[in-house]
């Protein structure tokens, strides 16, 4: 096990005064003779309400500019409805051009992408994408694949599509990589994963658990680098229809269900997963967004909902205690 020193590269510090906020930072104060220490604790609060419930919803963007769309039910004609968030309230925005749930999302708020998804309960998954440019949504080329409820990362110039189910209950391994324009394939997850979320860039991303099949759950977790997958540290709890944002060395899964709909989140360090904070409305198969100290998690079912969640990390002194 590495020592404070080689992790850190100092030894304990001895000081007069509390250090500055350094989080994992450790000294003994002087003053009050205690052992302290910089801890990053995380909590969830409420945001403004969805103007529309909606589940199987997609996401991209911060927390203080994001975008959700694909709503189901959602507002007539199903699953067409997109909405904005300022970091409190949601404002309705221009429709998608095709109606769908289960779709897959990555960008920012004035550049987003939304792949795949499909009509129906099960959604017969398709292949249609749009780009969104802040305003309006246009068709752009579609996905090699039909996929649905899988997962995604990147950018509008450079994206990800990962996993998901094609056709309707067959839970995939495929790749494909998005350049701005078209779509290509790349290498295959190790399993496959439906129901599932990712997050990152496309050179450095995750897939996070899911399903191998119809109420076969995973806490499975794999890695790209960009040219390859590698399994790393599973998730604590295997669930499927979860969420996630964040990056391969900060990320967030939020939600889903094991096989009940839960609230439980936990953190990725780069490294491994430690169980945190559970939101305060369990839900699976909601849209999510940020990163992972400041994301946003917005409607899901059971049963459906229109509640935004917001997740941030602050860090405090803490004193440090032996039993």
């Amino acid at each position: 096990m590495a020592t404070y020193k080689e992790i850190h590269g100092v030894k304990v510090q001895y000081r007069d005064s509390d250090a500055t906020a350094v989080e994992g930072d450790v000294w003994y104060n002087a003053t009050t003779g205690k052992l302290r220490m910089y801890a990053a604790l995380g909590s969830w609060a409420s945001g403004g309400n969805l103007n529309a419930t909606a589940y199987r919803n997609a996401g991209a963007g911060i927390q203080t500019a994001g975008l959700e769309w694909g709503n189901y039910p959602g507002a007539a004609p199903t699953g067409v409805v997109s909405e904005e968030y300022d970091g409190s309230s949601w404002t309705n925005g221009n429709s998608l051009n095709t109606g769908r749930q289960g779709s897959m999302g990555f960008g920012i708020q004035t550049a987003a992408i939304c792949v795949g998804g499909g009509a129906g309960d099960p959604a017969s998954p398709a292949v249609d994408c749009e780009s969104y440019n802040g305003t309006s949504w246009s068709e752009v080329n579609h996905i090699p694949t039909e996929r649905r409820a899988g997962g995604a990362a990147g950018t509008q110039a450079a994206g990800l599509c990962m996993g998901g189910f094609s056709p309707v209950s067959s839970a995939a391994t495929t790749v494909t990589t998005w350049d701005g324009t078209d779509w290509t394939a790349a290498p295959a997850l190790n399993s496959a994963h439906g129901y599932s979320d990712g997050f990152g860039i496309q050179t450095a991303a995750l897939i996070v658990g899911g399903e191998t099949a119809p109420g076969a759950d995973v806490a499975t977790v794999e890695e790209f680098d960009g040219t390859s997958w590698t399994e790393v540290n599973d998730l604590n709890t295997g669930r499927a229809s979860l969420s996630g944002a964040g990056t391969t060395t900060a990320g967030l899964a939020m939600g889903g269900t094991e096989p009940a709909v839960t609230g439980k989140t936990e953190e990725f360090n780069g490294s491994s997963w430690t169980e945190t904070t559970d939101m305060s409305t369990s839900r699976g198969e909601a849209a999510s967004f940020g990163t992972g100290t400041s994301a946003v998690m917005a409607g899901g079912t059971p049963p459906t909902t229109n509640a935004t969640e917001e997740w941030n990390v602050s860090a405090s002194v803490e004193t440090i205690t032996f039993d």
